[in-house]
């Protein structure tokens, strides 16, 4: 692993693990709780993985803020309870994330899930001891927008955009790299279509190829 990437960036939803249980069932709360009708399955697997605002605000139609504020406080009142927990992680990811933490390169988790919940997840599974920090979005929102996000974690940690690699399963998470001057790598186990990811400099297709790709990826960085 001695050409691996200096930083690797993962996004956790769709990526690390699949919440989707946990995300739908506490969406569907939020929204008999407003009186309205709950989507099917392809619907709310959209929502996994955008920020939460947006996913409220094109599920209730509406601009307005205060009414997206109270499907989420609403949403946290199961989330915060049991949602976080309805969560497994990815057949093949815990054996990939160790072989990757064994490398000299530094691991971050950047999510657009509030912070608060990343942490638990990650303590939850045994990925906490193998990463540098976790970012994500305050209960506010502050830093919704995963280019915002990413910069955020990159500024504070000094990182240097060249040796850094950003591992996630949607258009935002390729966005975010692009727009912050670093590689992506694009998941096909979570809930990007390979045609979402169609931006990335990489595509992975199952959680045992992602050390040999970063590596393959990290060759192709200047010394």
């Amino acid at each position: 692993m001695a050409a691996a990437p200096h930083t690797l960036l993962f996004d956790l939803d769709g990526t690390l693990t699949d919440n989707y249980a946990g995300i739908s069932r506490s969406i569907a709360y939020a929204l008999e709780q407003l009186g309205t009708s709950i989507p099917d399955a392809a619907t709310l697997r959209r929502c996994v993985g955008p920020p939460l605002r947006d996913s409220f605000r094109w599920l209730l139609d509406t601009d307005d803020g205060a009414v997206v504020e109270q499907a989420i406080g609403l949403y946290r009142e199961r989330f915060a309870d049991v949602g976080w927990r309805e969560n497994v992680v990815y057949d093949g990811i815990a054996d990939a994330f160790t072989a990757l933490a064994a490398g000299t390169h530094r691991m971050f988790v950047c999510t657009s899930k509030p912070e608060v919940y990343a942490r638990r997840i990650v303590t939850l599974f045994g990925f906490s001891e193998h990463l540098a920090g976790v970012y994500g979005v305050d209960l506010a929102g502050r830093l919704d927008d995963k280019v915002k996000l990413l910069a955020h974690l990159m500024a504070t940690e000094n990182l240097d955009p060249a040796h850094s690699i950003m591992i996630g399963d949607r258009a935002h998470d390729i966005r975010a790299a692009r727009m912050n001057g670093t590689r992506s790598a694009g998941v096909l186990w979570g809930y990007g279509s390979r045609e979402e990811l169609a931006g990335a400099d990489a595509i992975v297709t199952t959680p045992a190829e992602l050390p040999q790709v970063l590596t393959a990826m990290a060759a192709a960085i200047p010394r």
